[in-house]
């Protein structure tokens, strides 16, 4: 017994940490012509760049750049550069990177991650979620649909509520029935940007045959940044179907 837990012992000891990356704020809300500033941790990794990614709802991730303190120029990635992206660091292991002058299209996530070379792997932070919005940010366009079977003859049904023409990609929906607050039964998509640079969600209310009814009024309300957008319809006035 005591041969079998030095030999467990002696295992884990071999066995390569890895390095924790943090960023801090979690989420940085601002005005277009601010300056957003993420700052990222490496840990315990001490010899290598802190590199940067954006990731816009529902895209890929994009290699904004890597910086070191010991290095003397900053390696941007494709589509990105100074000055509007920049960074700094205090210490090898504490980095910042800057957005100067943001605009709607810098609203992302956006991740630090690090080499680690005990692990022989990459190791990412949590993410900041950056949002950006305007005075004239334009309201998006929201549409009901019923739901596509009636909640009398099943036991759920859905109504959806779509909006488009979003000029950003993070956005909180919440729903109302007569005028009241509804929690459960509530699930929001992520946003999916299309061609022409807007994003595109959709929001599910489920709803049971005790619930359902033509008379009673439904309110989608679409939070932005610190703006909110909501339309209320009843059930009748709903499109027949999703398209």
């Amino acid at each position: 017994m005591l041969g079998t837990l030095c030999s467990l012992l002696a295992a884990l000891s071999c066995v390569s940490a890895v390095t924790v990356v943090t960023q801090q704020p979690s989420v940085v809300t601002l005005t277009r012509g601010e300056s957003a500033s993420i700052d990222c941790n490496l840990g315990s990794v001490t010899g290598y760049t802190a590199d940067w990614y954006k990731q816009i709802p529902g895209g890929v991730p994009q290699y904004v750049l890597e910086f070191h303190k010991n290095l003397a120029d900053v390696k941007y990635g494709p589509g990105f550069s100074s000055p509007h992206f920049t960074s700094t660091c205090k210490s090898v292991s504490d980095c910042r990177l800057i957005i100067n002058n943001v605009e709607e299209g810098d609203s992302a996530v956006y991740y630090c991650t690090t080499w680690d070379d005990s692990a022989q792997e990459h190791v990412f932070g949590g993410g900041t979620k950056v949002i950006v919005t305007g005075s004239s940010l334009p309201p998006p366009v929201l549409t009901f649909y019923r739901p596509s079977t009636n909640p009398l003859s099943s036991s759920h049904a859905a109504l959806v509520c779509l909006a488009r023409q979003m000029s950003i990609g993070f956005a909180e929906v919440s729903w109302l029935v007569n005028g009241s607050p509804v929690t459960e039964g509530t699930w929001t998509s992520t946003a999916v940007q299309h061609p022409d640079k807007n994003f595109q969600l959709s929001s599910h209310l489920s709803l049971r045959a005790c619930d359902f009814s033509e008379d009673r009024s439904y309110t989608c309300k679409v939070t932005v940044g610190s703006s909110s957008f909501e339309k209320t319809m009843r059930m009748s006035e709903c499109r027949n179907t999703l398209e």
